[in-house]
């Protein structure tokens, strides 16, 4: 298996207050495919971070050794659409509950 931290970087420091209405829909989509991959056992864990400025969302992938991380992040809704982006950090390994 192959770890992962993902950074999801919206398009403005502002985003979450500002959103379209198209932008809303899409982060809807988002969230339920994230919430899909983590049935799927694809994600351990994700979720918003808010700091100082204005904030992003982290995901912690577990994916199979012949799978690519970008496969991933690219198929997120939000992304799709061209609505912000995502940053990948290798975890040598990831140890979580349950």
């Amino acid at each position: 298996m192959k770890y992962y931290l993902c950074k999801f970087i919206p398009p403005r420091a502002n985003f979450l207050a500002t959103m379209s209405a198209d932008e809303q829909t899409w982060m809807r989509q988002h969230g339920a495919y994230l919430n899909d991959l983590l049935a799927k056992g694809l994600i351990v864990a994700h979720g918003p971070v808010v700091d100082g400025n204005g904030g992003y969302g982290v995901s912690l992938y577990q994916i199979p050794d012949d799978q690519d991380i970008s496969s991933f992040t690219s198929e997120d809704p939000i992304v799709k659409n061209g609505v912000g982006h995502y940053e990948h950090y290798t975890m040598p390994q990831l140890k979580a509950r349950g």
